[in-house]
């Protein structure tokens, strides 16, 4: 494991067993974004470093009982809080890396990455291997409930101009990768980015 792998799996399993009592309220902003992937019933969709399933719900209720959910995570902590939840009646929970999905060229119609590329060890090759695993015209949603500005005051700090999730880095930062970005929303309740895959 790479010291970027250990350092995520560190830092998300110490916070695993409390990390839904710190964001209750998050459920609105999971379902409006979901609802925002152009998926369809029957649809399939990939929860890449699902963390405790926060969003598997919500992807559920857009894919509906005939359609896919796979959750896949590299911390094992933050999927046993996942089930233990009840999540993984949503969706497939898997231990893996987003960096090499276990899935076939094309499979998915949409993934949605929840607070993820912050935690990419080489973004513009990860989200390129999100591209591999989605069909031509597929989804990719980069979403946080919360914008930029919100989140750094939460943490203490300012946003650089380095910020990978400032449109003017992350528009081609998903072009080199070979996405389009056609929506771009970052305001105090959510952070919303949205592409699709180009041939």
């Amino acid at each position: 494991m790479s010291d970027d792998h250990t350092r995520v799996r560190d830092f998300f399993s110490a916070r695993a067993a409390d990390w839904d009592n710190r964001f209750p309220d998050d459920g609105p902003a999971y379902r409006a974004a979901a609802s925002e992937l152009g998926l369809r019933p029957g649809g399939r969709v990939l929860d890449a470093g699902c963390g405790t399933g926060r969003a598997l719900p919500a992807l559920r209720e857009v894919v509906g009982p005939q359609g896919a959910v796979l959750g896949i995570d590299l911390t094992p902590a933050m999927l046993e809080a996942a089930t233990r939840a009840g999540r993984g009646r949503e969706g497939q929970l898997l231990l893996g890396d987003v960096t090499r999905l276990p899935l076939r060229d094309g499979a998915l119609d949409a993934v949605f990455g929840a607070g993820l590329i912050s935690h990419l060890p080489d973004p513009a090759a990860n989200l390129r291997e999100l591209r591999r695993v989605v069909r031509p015209g597929g989804t990719l949603a980069l979403f946080h409930p919360i914008g930029r500005a919100a989140l750094a005051a939460r943490q203490g700090r300012q946003i650089t101009e380095d910020d990978l999730r400032a449109e003017t880095n992350l528009r081609p930062l998903l072009s080199g990768a070979g996405w389009h970005l056609t929506s771009y929303v970052d305001e105090d309740a959510r952070f919303l980015a949205l592409a699709v895959r180009q041939d």
